[in-house]
């Protein structure tokens, strides 16, 4: 968790979590940039889940190299930050239709680890 988000104990996230923050490791960092230096020190690939000219689309992560990944979700207004989207090794896009172009950050998030997850299966 990073930036302005809340952090356990609180008392929003213990309505939402419902005891998931004593069972998920968790760390905050004043800024997402912190974390990012730090997992790509370590190998890790960095994905921004956001719409710019260049993107994979979410269909599209099963072609992604196998590695360890971190998804990296932006605020509901603002997006994620220009400088995380620039530090990215993939920027993933969820295809959507219509006039409205963005998702609760909960449910892009929900949708996202989905496919991640069947990577594995």
């Amino acid at each position: 968790m990073c930036g302005i988000t809340a952090t356990p104990p609180h008392r929003e996230i213990q309505k939402t979590a419902l005891g998931a923050t004593e069972t998920i490791e968790w760390e905050h960092r004043a800024t997402t940039m912190e974390v990012v230096n730090e997992l790509k020190a370590q190998g890790v690939k960095i994905c921004s889940i956001e719409q710019t000219e260049e993107t994979t689309m979410l269909q599209d992560v099963k072609d992604l190299p196998d590695a360890h990944y971190a998804l990296v979700f932006g605020n509901e207004v603002n997006g994620v930050n220009q400088d995380v989207i620039d530090a990215s090794d993939h920027i993933i896009e969820i295809p959507q239709f219509g006039t409205k172009h963005s998702l609760n950050v909960s449910v892009c998030a929900g949708i996202v680890m989905w496919e991640f997850a069947k990577r594995s299966i």
